[in-house]
């Protein structure tokens, strides 16, 4: 079974590169961050032609979360807890039936948290991380397969960007944020590509500026988080960097694992 991860930063600029995506890389579930769309607008029956079932949790303008799955959805529960006040669509869980498995997918987009000294987009960041927390560690309680995929937000390490010096001080870099991953990590997920490499230079994000992507000035900050459960049946970890060069991309490209369930 094949799971992916992309942010495509507007469905209305991006459905097209969804589809062709969609039709080239087949993934039996595809969960999708910065639709930029309401519910009610999103362009869902193209996609349910191609096999797949279709849940949103949009706002206009911004943010905005999918999960396009070839699975039925035995449940679905939109908004991270943890505050009654965050309106924000950043979170949405699928659960299905694999044979005699429950299987839960996440599709989450991180808050950016810049700049750090604007403690409303900062604090915000890492309050929403501390929720991530709490609701994760609670879900692990069910020792179900569980993926955790989305748009963190989150340079992990040195590694992971094309020049760390460029990205100190930075929301996505800084030690409150990379020691809120860790300890998110902790609770006993595998982050998905670093269980299938160690090489550096594999990055998810060019932004459209200063030619980042044909410098490959890149940045990963889209991951997959496997539960002990899904990381057991889990085959391997790519990302779609082609994509990125098709015409009118995202500045984000796909990431996917394949587990065997």
């Amino acid at each position: 079974m094949k799971i992916a991860s992309w942010n495509i930063n507007g469905i209305k600029a991006r459905h097209d590169v969804l589809i062709e995506w969609l039709k080239q890389a087949s993934p039996d579930i595809a969960c999708l961050q910065e639709i930029k769309s309401v519910d009610e607008a999103f362009p869902a029956s193209e996609i349910e032609a191609l096999g797949y079932n279709v849940e949103t949790h949009g706002q206009k303008g911004f943010n905005g979360v999918a999960i396009l799955s070839r699975l039925p959805f035995d449940e679905v529960n939109r908004r991270l807890p943890g505050d009654d006040e965050d309106e924000l669509a950043r979170f949405m869980e699928g659960v299905f039936t694999v044979g005699d498995k429950a299987l839960r997918v996440v599709s989450l987009y991180l808050p950016n948290g810049n700049p750090v000294d604007d403690p409303r987009k900062f604090d915000y960041k890492l309050k929403w991380m501390d929720r991530l927390h709490a609701w994760s560690k609670d879900r692990l309680q069910l020792e179900e397969p569980l993926i955790l995929a989305g748009d963190y937000n989150v340079i992990p390490q040195p590694e992971d960007c094309w020049n760390p010096k460029v990205w100190e001080g930075d929301a996505l870099f800084c030690e409150e944020t990379r020691t809120r991953f860790e300890a998110l990590k902790n609770l006993g997920f595998t982050e998905a590509l670093r269980a299938s490499t160690k090489d550096a230079g594999i990055y998810t994000f060019w932004d459209y500026q200063a030619g980042a992507w044909p410098k490959n000035h890149g940045i990963r900050i889209d991951h997959l988080l496997l539960s002990a459960e899904a990381a057991d049946m889990m085959v391997g970890c790519e990302v779609d960097k082609y994509v990125r060069d098709w015409e009118k991309p995202s500045d984000h490209v796909p990431i996917w694992t394949e587990i065997s369930i």
